[in-house]
């Protein structure tokens, strides 16, 4: 994922935890805060309840593969935060997309391509 669309700093990642509004699934949450920067920029967090170290750098991997194709049909001015869950260690890429796709579009952030002119 490129530079710009990371969310780095933990004062924005605390920011969007405390103020965005989240979208459960039981594998994976999404906390989503409107930005001024005016792109998406995307943070990826793995707790320790979800195995040791290989496990969440894994789960992390899985979840930057599997958000880079819906990059780009993201509306632009949204700070994404994405939270594995416990159950997410056993997730493949398909099933990852798929709880992607349903929590982008329960958060009402993907652009309709029909739309545009």
């Amino acid at each position: 994922m490129k530079r710009r669309l990371r969310l780095t700093q933990s004062a924005d990642i605390e920011r969007v935890r405390q103020y965005g509004k989240s979208f459960a699934h039981p594998l994976l949450v999404l906390v989503v805060l409107a930005n001024q920067v005016g792109h998406t920029r995307v943070a990826v967090i793995a707790g320790r309840a979800l195995g040791k170290a290989v496990k969440r750098n894994r789960a992390k991997r899985l979840i930057r593969a599997a958000i880079s194709p819906y990059i780009e049909i993201i509306k632009p001015g949204w700070d994404l935060l994405l939270i594995a869950r416990r159950p997410f260690a056993q997730a493949d890429i398909s099933s990852a997309k798929e709880i992607l796709e349903i929590l982008l579009a329960r958060a009402n952030l993907i652009i309709n391509l029909d739309d545009t002119p």
